[in-house]
């Protein structure tokens, strides 16, 4: 299938073709005739599937077959909601690529920075808005926005909406939504919460559902490094000193432990940058494009800001701190192998993060290799039973009670090691 069979008009049909688009993604294949034919949708796919297009490239086609019976000045008609700047900014360049024969209009805003040259973009007028909640409320009640126009409504990583503490800024711009309206609900999980807020914006959608293991575990070549928490920075260095890859983006726990990652490696010869929170706009904005351009081969994130990167051919990805939710560790790995093309991905556990590492194997439904052979391997530590918790070897398992005392056992040698 092609994006031409899915009766894409002649100008965003250009300017996919232009962008390299020539077969549509899973999600894309599912989601676009559904938004085609005006439909509610509430679709569950992760990072990297290609779900930006899947909302936009219907959207603008809805609003350029509109634009030629429209006229008067340009109101607002489409609002996309995302969580992060980066993200924003990463989905407004999408909008404008794929809508450059469009003749329509888009503008980003988002907090961080002074809102002049938005709020001049809104004076000028735009059809489609893309914007984070913060930001969107503050103009809102300044009087720039009216959302009394909304034709479609888009709803971006809802999850990491409410991991963020969004809730109340999205249901304060739900009430201020139109009834009638097409409205488009996207996340990478779909916990209870999830569910409840896509009934108070949804009407009666049709749902796509993309499975994370068709879209990561398959594409991306992954393994697993056992060290110890003290040893990891000397890992990461020598794995960076000796792979050689144009693009790695290392993913830190905190916005400390990033800036701290930062600083090692600068002192050990080798360039990276931190993107985070604590960031000003401008440093992150420089960060992400130096990666882009290569200026900088290292990108140290945390999960919040990674959302909104987009490099073409990253090579690598490695979580210097395995994450505490599986579906983050398949988002991460996500960046890398995007849209269905391959990757690497290298993960660091320590012994406090190999209940992590059996819960990320557990939801890939597969064994993530081991890595024995490297100058920090933590002997400490035991390969895992593979996802469905069959034992290493043929041997019958012990009952409960051995088991536990054998493993206070190893802990206490493990322990006592490390402190001879």
């Amino acid at each position: 299938m092609t994006f031409k069979d899915l009766s894409i008009t002649p100008p965003i049909l250009k300017a996919l073709h232009a962008e390299g688009y020539e077969k549509p993604t899973p999600i894309q294949r599912q989601a676009i005739p559904i938004v085609l034919r005006g439909k509610d949708l509430l679709a569950c796919a992760q990072t990297g599937t290609g779900k930006t297009a899947a909302f936009s490239v219907p959207i603008l086609q809805h609003l350029y077959l509109k634009k030629e019976n429209s006229r008067g000045p340009r109101r607002i008609k489409a609002l996309v909601i995302t969580p992060t700047r980066e993200l924003a900014i990463q989905i407004g360049e999408s909008v404008a690529a794929y809508g450059r024969h469009t003749g329509l209009k888009h503008t980003v805003i988002f907090g961080g920075v002074k809102q002049g040259r938005q709020t001049q973009a809104l004076d000028r007028g735009v059809d489609i808005l893309i914007a984070t909640p913060g930001r969107l409320l503050d103009l809102m009640s300044q009087g720039f926005i009216t959302l009394e126009h909304i034709e479609y409504f888009v709803l971006d990583e809802a999850d990491r909406m409410l991991d963020m503490g969004f809730i109340h800024d999205i249901r304060k711009v739900i009430a201020k939504l139109p009834r009638q309206r097409q409205s488009l609900f996207f996340s990478a999980t779909m916990p209870p919460k999830i569910i409840d807020l896509s009934r108070k914006i949804l009407g009666q959608p049709e749902k796509v559902v993309i499975e994370p293991e068709q879209t990561t575990a398959e594409k991306v070549e992954q393994s697993v490094y056992f060290v110890a928490k003290k040893e990891k920075i000397k890992l990461l260095i020598h794995l960076l000193k000796k792979e050689s890859t144009d693009a790695t983006l290392v993913f830190s726990r905190t916005k400390h432990g990033a800036n701290r990652i930062v600083k090692k490696l600068d002192r050990a010869g080798i360039q990276a940058q931190a993107i985070h929170g604590n960031k000003s706009q401008t440093a992150r904005q420089k960060a992400l494009g130096n990666f882009k351009s290569g200026d900088t081969s290292v990108l140290v994130a945390t999960d919040i800001a990674a959302r909104g990167i987009d490099v073409e051919e990253l090579g690598l990805v490695i979580n210097y701190d395995l994450p505490n939710i599986p579906e983050t560790y398949v988002h991460r790995i996500g960046r890398t192998g995007r849209a269905g093309a391959s990757g690497i991905a290298l993960s660091f556990c320590d012994t406090e993060e190999r209940a992590y590492l059996k819960d990320i194997q557990k939801t890939i439904d597969q064994k993530i290799p081991v890595i024995t052979e490297h100058p920090f391997v933590d002997e400490g530590q035991e390969a895992l039973p593979d996802p469905q918790g069959k034992p290493k070897s043929n041997a019958p398992a012990a009952n409960n009670n051995n088991r536990n005392k054998s493993n206070r056992n190893k802990r206490r040698r493990y322990y006592s090691r490390k402190r001879d």
